[in-house]
């Protein structure tokens, strides 16, 4: 099966990255400097991230597109302002997740940004529950990047001005070389930094431009750690379709008004799930020591039970120490709970922490 490629695999080439494949695309895990110092670069400068492999789902309708979104994702989409933007999941009628994503209200329309294992199924299940009443684009013809860290506003405002005034979670539109290129403040690495969504032709030439000005290509090596340190899910670990939004602890995510009418998939067991709990949580695990636990360690309680398991687990280089995310039965999971975790055939202490790890730092508005 031949693998896909994205509009800047000859530059991630040259720049000499080690590839891997990643649904279905070949991708750069990591550049010559390596996992650690890409994390470090993008936490303390500027990082690019080329996420051109992820789904960018432009819907165009009137104000009945808004209404039947809202039956599908749990959002007061009727509240939320163009350029605006949400986390938001995708889900079965038993709340399980289909997939997370972001959501864009256009003048005309929505943008949503799908992972890439995920982009087509979520695009026929929409489509599907929408109906041929509105115009769909899945681009293939644009690509996606990403620039992170401290140093990122100042290096894409030198090149497209005016983005510095865009708040976290808010985009718009903007003019790169006579291009029209979609630009919000967001990511998912736990810094300020924003996701530009560029036609493919000219995908290349804005992450050089991006170089020139400083900021340095990072792989999704760092790309996983500096997520796992900012508590955030990546889909396929902490999220799947037998988990639900609030076992996943992602109650936040679902808009305040819509808990009282309660009308969209999966909002039942949502309503269920809110009064009478779950019997496992989503929570943040320290290993004591250096011990990195990694994706389907066992989670032991004092008495040798079995009470969860591990979903990610790293290195986390800015809190110099190991770090994880697993789900353990829900009363374990209040903070300081002292488990156990199984590597290599031996227990090993560890703590139930609150997340996130790192500290975000995000630019924050009006909603």
């Amino acid at each position: 099966m031949t693998k896909n490629k994205t509009a800047l695999f000859n530059l991630h080439q040259t720049n000499k990255a080690k590839f891997v494949e990643f649904a279905g695309y070949e991708m750069p895990i990591q550049y010559e400097k390596g996992i650690v110092e890409e994390h470090k670069i993008t936490r303390s400068a500027a990082g690019i991230f080329d996420v051109s492999h992820m789904g960018q789902l432009f819907i165009y309708g009137d104000n009945k597109l808004t209404e039947d979104l809202e039956k599908i994702f749990p959002l007061n989409l009727k509240e939320l302002k163009v350029f605006k933007s949400k986390y938001s999941f995708l889900m079965n009628d038993k709340a399980g997740i289909h997939d997370d994503l972001i959501i864009t209200k256009l003048e005309e329309g929505y943008l949503i940004i799908l992972n890439a294992a995920c982009k087509d199924d979520d695009f026929k299940i929409i489509k599907e529950l929408l109906g041929k009443n509105y115009k769909y684009e899945l681009k293939d013809d644009r690509s996606l990047v990403a620039i992170q860290g401290p140093n990122a506003v100042q290096i894409l405002n030198d090149i497209i001005p005016e983005v510095n005034k865009l708040n976290f979670m808010s985009g718009g539109w903007f003019n790169y070389l006579e291009n029209k290129i979609f630009v919000t403040r967001s990511g998912y690495t736990g810094e300020d930094g924003f996701e530009i969504s560029v036609p493919n032709s000219l995908a290349e030439k804005f992450t050089k431009d991006l170089m020139n000005k400083g900021a340095e290509l990072i792989g999704l090596g760092a790309r996983d750690t500096l997520r796992l340190e900012a508590g955030l899910c990546l889909y396929g670990h902490e999220l799947n379709i037998n988990l639900t939004p609030i076992e996943a602890n992602l109650n936040w995510a679902i808009s305040k008004s819509r808990l009282d009418d309660m009308n969209f998939i999966g909002s039942a067991i949502i309503k269920e799930q809110l009064s009478q709990g779950t019997k496992q949580l989503r929570v943040g695990i320290q290993p004591e020591g250096r011990i990195i636990a990694r994706e389907k360690t066992k989670i032991f309680n004092d008495k040798d039970q079995i009470i969860g398991e591990i979903t990610s687990g790293t290195f986390g280089p800015s809190v110099n120490g190991p770090i994880a995310m697993g789900y353990i039965d829900s009363e374990y999971s209040n903070k300081n709970s002292k488990i156990f975790l199984e590597i290599r055939g031996k227990k090993h202490p560890a703590n139930i922490c609150g997340l996130p790890f790192y500290k975000k730092s995000y630019v924050k508005g009006a909603a």
